[in-house]
């Protein structure tokens, strides 16, 4: 499979690139959509986004790259390289989450209120960007023989990209389903970290490029953490609305 789907002047597109743009444009269109069914203006809802998705790209990036730093501190000048690959979701979520929250802080808006909105957006991207892992080539499992499985340097292996695609996008319609039983705000986008997370937890164990901390999957320490966390979380916001119907 060639990663490069053309050129322009001499200058290679990668699939890649442009899978991730598609998944952000789409994510950016459900989220006006969703906005306005909460009372928010589209303009809310592109100013963050001009604002989170290049902080959410730097994020990933440099998550990746404290990962990586028995690499990178040898070679600084490779950290720009950014064309070479190497973003972590992980680092994505929570620069782009902590820019959200200042963002709406500056406008006086609710912040669970515009993750609730953004939470459906965020998981659609993720299940098509996905994809541009397979024109990469990456982010593969281990060797298997299920009917299945793809062909990476001769030998057969899980798709685990395809495996956390086809999670993610049961996330998203779920998401869309329950957003109209919800019963306050941040409820969605806990829930999304919660599915999430349950599932990158059992499909990152299948992959084989896993970034580590020490013995352990990065991924999955995270995903535990966070499962943890949300529901802590949860908890709180629950508590505090039953206070206010007291």
């Amino acid at each position: 499979m060639n990663p490069i789907a053309f050129r322009v002047f001499g200058v290679p597109v990668a699939w890649y690139g442009i899978i991730i743009s598609v998944g952000i444009f789409l994510g950016i269109f459900v989220a006006i959509i969703r906005a306005k069914r909460e009372g928010l203006y589209e303009d809310v809802v592109l100013d963050l986004c001009l604002i989170a998705i290049p902080v959410a790209i730097i994020g990933a990036r440099l998550y990746y790259v404290i990962f990586k730093w028995d690499y990178y501190g040898q070679n600084l000048m490779h950290i720009i390289r950014i064309r070479e690959g190497g973003l972590a979701i992980h680092g994505a979520i929570i620069a782009g989450v902590l820019a959200g929250y200042l963002f709406c802080r500056y406008k006086g808006l609710r912040f669970w209120q515009m993750a609730d909105v953004c939470a459906p957006s965020i998981i659609l991207g993720q299940a098509i960007g996905r994809w541009g892992n397979y024109f990469n080539q990456e982010a593969y499992g281990t060797p298997t023989n299920l009917p299945w499985a793809i062909e990476i340097d001769g030998v057969m292996v899980h798709p685990t990209f395809l495996y956390e695609s086809l999670w993610n996008f049961g996330v998203f319609f779920f998401l869309l389903y329950y957003t109209r039983r919800k019963k306050m705000d941040g409820q969605i986008f806990l829930l999304y970290l919660i599915l999430y997370s349950i599932g990158r937890f059992f499909i990152e164990g299948l992959r084989i490029d896993s970034l580590m901390i020490g013995p352990l999957r990065t991924a999955q320490v995270i995903s535990i953490v966070t499962i943890v966390g949300a529901l802590i979380v949860m908890g709180i916001l629950k508590r505090r609305r039953n206070r206010v119907f007291l």
